[in-house]
């Protein structure tokens, strides 16, 4: 019997040319939706739930129906993972699915599960990385720029899990990546990571919003402080901190200069914070498009991880 075909952070699992084409695919599906409709008949997909969701949560319920299948959530705290360990409730889920979509808080529990698992993980967000989103940001890239080779997107913000996956998808994928990460989220350190970025030669630093969108076809930011503490009262002192230092960074039009890259976000959004609400709705906006397009990645990333990398496109 063969090993489960995991997807936990696009850096590890996938070559190159296997991004590209897994990025093909979910483009497919979104134009031939109906060639898909019983492709995963049958099939069960659990959503385990640490993190709070909405686009992560609803794409892949979307998606698994919408390809035959059904879902089943099981949040981690109102489950027996939050008193077991991890390992043996994972050897017991995966004999109840045939695919697991995790979204958890620690990367070291998004590997021991799949370590324990007999089926698929896919990791739906960790504290280090999150590649259906990345997924879905090269999805978009594609579609609006007409190639990944060759094209150019540049984050701006805090170097987290997000820009982790970025970095690895796209520069596999032939994206120049550039960044501008005045701040690192200590969990998503990678060294390794980046060193393989830097060797593809499409890896790019700048020191400014306008240097970084003068060079990029696309520009994309997150937010400054996760969704879990930013209204949480301990972590007031460090999200001024965050706010003081990252606000000369902010995506508006005076610190794009007079470039006019189009405008990505992998929300959910804070207008004034790292994004001026006037680039949010501009036409120059593709965010929803890209939100949009988490279905299309979470239906490819589920064909790919039940049908293996010759699931046909």
């Amino acid at each position: 019997m063969s090993s489960p075909l995991h997807l936990l952070s696009l850096e590890d699992e996938l070559s190159g040319p296997e991004i590209a084409r897994l990025v093909d695919l979910a483009l497919d599906v979104k134009a031939r939706p109906a060639a898909y409709e019983d492709a995963l008949r049958r099939k069960g997909l659990l959503l385990l739930m640490e993190k709070t969701s909405t686009r992560t949560l609803l794409a892949f319920s979307a998606a698994i129906h919408q390809l035959g299948g059904y879902a089943v959530r099981l949040d981690w705290r109102d489950s027996n993972f939050s008193i077991s360990p991890l390992r043996y409730e994972a050897r017991y889920v995966s004999s109840n699915s045939d695919v697991i979509m995790a979204r958890l808080k620690r990367y070291e529990d998004v590997v021991e599960l799949a370590s324990n698992s007999s089926v698929p993980v896919i990791n739906g967000c960790c504290n280090r990385y999150h590649p259906s989103q990345a997924l879905a940001d090269l999805v978009t890239i594609k579609e609006v720029a007409g190639t990944l080779e060759g094209s150019s997107v540049a984050y701006v913000g805090i170097h987290n899990n997000v820009s982790n996956s970025l970095v690895a998808a796209g520069t596999r994928a032939g994206v120049r990546v550039g960044l501008v990460t005045p701040l690192t989220n200590p969990p998503a350190e990678d060294e390794q990571l980046m060193a393989n970025a830097e060797a593809t030669g499409l890896l790019a630093r700048y020191d400014s919003v306008a240097e970084a969108a003068a060079q990029s076809q696309f520009v994309y930011t997150d937010t400054w402080i996760d969704m879990e503490f930013f209204t949480d009262p301990a972590y007031a002192e460090e999200r001024d901190r965050r706010i003081a230092l990252m606000t000369p960074y902010q995506l508006n039009f005076e610190n794009l200069g007079e470039a006019r890259p189009w405008v990505m976000h992998d929300m959910p959004i804070h207008p004034g914070y790292e994004i001026a609400t006037e680039l949010v709705e501009s036409d120059r906006s593709v965010i929803i498009q890209q939100a949009e397009n988490r279905l299309y990645a979470a239906k490819a990333m589920l064909l790919w991880a039940l049908s293996g990398p010759d699931v046909a496109v």
